[in-house]
Order: C-alpha cells, then sequence, then structure tokens
C-alpha cells in the first residue's frame, strides 16, 4: 500500500506519544505506532491544547447533565471551556473532511466517546457517564465516521470491526470522488453484500430491497445517502460466530460442484470447528481461498469479506 493511498484516520496527539497531556505526559499507544503506522496517516489532535489550556494544564472534568455537560476546572471552577472544546470540535471537524476514521482517548473529558465521568454538583459521579465535550461536537458532523476510543480497540472483535468500517469508508470516499453512478453503487453493494451478512442480516435484507426497488427517476444523491448511513450502521454491530458461520456456509455453496466429497465435508468440519470456537475465522477463510485459488468464481473473486483489510494486519488471528 502506497503512502498516497493510505486512508486518513485522526488520532488524540497523546496517543502518538506526544507529550499534550495535562501532566505534560503522553499515552503512546504501541498498536497506533507500531503497527497501525504501516496502513494509515495519522493526523493527531488535541483540544485542549489547540483551544490554548496549556502544557502542563489544570485537568477539566464534565459537570452538570450528562447530555449536555459543562467542562471546568477542577481546581478552579470558574474555569470553562466548554464552549471552546466545542466549537474546536465544529472546526476540525469542517477542516478535516477527508478523514476515514478517528481513534479517540479514552476517559477524557474532551476525547472521550463513552462512559466519561461527569460529576454532579456534590460531587458524586453521574451513572454511565456521558461523552466527551470535544469528541460530540465533532461525531456531530460527521455522523457516518468510525470512530473508536483506544483502549477497546484493545479488544480483537473490536479493533477488527473498527478497521473493517475505516477501509468501507475509505472505499466509498473514492467511489464518491470518481463520480456516483446507479452502476457504481450497485457494484460497491454487490462487493460488501457478505460483509454486511456477517455484521447485520437484518440491514443486509433491507439495503438489498432500497437497492432492488430503485427506480429509474430516483435521486441517487440522496438514496446514496441514506444507503451508507445504513451500511455503517449495519457494520458497526460486531459480527460473531453464528453469523460469520452463515456467511462461510453461502460462499462455501459456490465450490459444491467442483469440489471433492471429501474435500466438502473438509470444509463443513473446519467451519464447524470455527462456529464452536475451536479455531479461529482464519482457518476457514484459508481453506476457502485455496479451494477458489483452484477454481475460481469470478462473483467471489470480488467479494471483500474475504479481505476486508491488509492481510499482514492479521486482524482475523484472533477471532
Amino acid at each position: 500500500m502506497s503512502r498516497s493511498t493510505k486512508p486518513k484516520i485522526a488520532i488524540s496527539a497523546c496517543l502518538l506519544g506526544e507529550n499534550v497531556r495535562f501532566n505534560g505526559g503522553h499515552k503512546q499507544s504501541l498498536l497506533c505506532t507500531q503497527t497501525l503506522s504501516d496502513y494509515f496517516d495519522f493526523v493527531p489532535l488535541c483540544p485542549e491544547v489547540a483551544i490554548g489550556m496549556g502544557i502542563p494544564r489544570e485537568p477539566i472534568r464534565l459537570v452538570g447533565d450528562p447530555a449536555q455537560p459543562q467542562a471546568v476546572g477542577t481546581v478552579n471552577r470558574e474555569l470553562n471551556v466548554t464552549q471552546p472544546l466545542h466549537d474546536y470540535g465544529q472546526q476540525m471537524a469542517q477542516a478535516h473532511t477527508d478523514l476515514c476514521g478517528y481513534i479517540f482517548m479514552q476517559k477524557s473529558p474532551s476525547c472521550g466517546l463513552e462512559r466519561v465521568k461527569v460529576y454532579r454538583a456534590n460531587g458524586t459521579p453521574v451513572d454511565g457517564g456521558g461523552r466527551g465535550i470535544y469528541a460530540q461536537a465533532f461525531c456531530a458532523r460527521h455522523p457516518n465516521l468510525p470512530v473508536e476510543e483506544d483502549g477497546r480497540l484493545n479488544d480483537p472483535v473490536l479493533r477488527e470491526n473498527f478497521l473493517t468500517r475505516v477501509f468501507v469508508y475509505a472505499t466509498w470516499q473514492k467511489l464518491l470522488a470518481e463520480g456516483l453512478t446507479r452502476h457504481g453503487l450497485l457494484t460497491f453493494h454487490s462487493r460488501y453484500k457478505y460483509l454486511l451478512m456477517a455484521h447485520s442480516p437484518v440491514h443486509y435484507k433491507s439495503l438489498g430491497h432500497l437497492l432492488g426497488s430503485m427506480g429509474k427517476d430516483v435521486d441517487l444523491q440522496a438514496l446514496a445517502h441514506g444507503y451508507f448511513s445504513e451500511l455503517m450502521a449495519g457494520l458497526k454491530k460486531c459480527a460473531t460466530r453464528g453469523t460469520h458461520s452463515n456467511v462461510l456456509q453461502h460462499i462455501s455453496g459456490y465450490l459444491k460442484q467442483a469440489i471433492s466429497a471429501d474435500d466438502k465435508q473438509e470444509m463443513q468440519t473446519v467451519i464447524g470447528q470455527y462456529r464452536q470456537g475451536i479455531v479461529p475465522l482464519v482457518v476457514p477463510l484459508t481453506l476457502l481461498k485455496h479451494h477458489f485459488r483452484q477454481h475460481p468464481d469470478r462473483y467471489i473473486a470480488q467479494q471483500a469479506y474475504l479481505q476486508p483489510h491488509p492481510e499482514n494486519l492479521s486482524l482475523r488471528n484472533a477471532i
């Protein structure tokens, strides 16, 4: 993958090892700096530094209504940076329209995506917490953008899910840049059908119906916008061993006229072992790819499900 084709991912600057934390330190993520940096161009951002809070600085925390909290100083309660963080979030969302994902610093009152501590007036935390001020403003402007917190990327399933969505988002942006056509939309959907089936059978059916009933006089731009929003919502659901096994069965059906009875039995055994948690997903996929190299199928060859991200990332070795 050449540098010019790397998808861009915004990231909290502290996760790249930049000393921008309130205490002058960082929260370097080795996953991001040692592994993902080979496949993505990172755009480091730190809203607290950007709005002039300095390094080091007084820590802030969220107080009040969890749906609309205020970001105030932990020592100086007169310090209120809610509006500057909100405005900067909107500003960055408007400036960075070529992103394909965003990795946020967890638990941060500016950047946390979920369960950030929100305190009542008496100092006790609110159940469930809230979302960081900057993150809320940024994400509101890019509702379909794949976003995740750094800590959650340690989970193999969540990591594979997030990065899958990043590459789908990048492919969609390329499609739009080349000029959206009816044929282009249908080809895109055909490529991602089995991937969507693995993540959300419900969205797989609804989007198939949406495109199947597309009339000649349809507003293509409006339909495509609605389609992509639903696609990203479906892909955000984590695929399970059950849904993956269902897709593996569908794809193996394209080999039924090509491989021997013994090979079919081996395929069924390996899919069953995956469903039961005995082997990881990469095992039945490797066997499928082996058979399709021997017996190519044009339709299956275009399916993103078989390789939705670079093989060297090894994202399916642990799920």
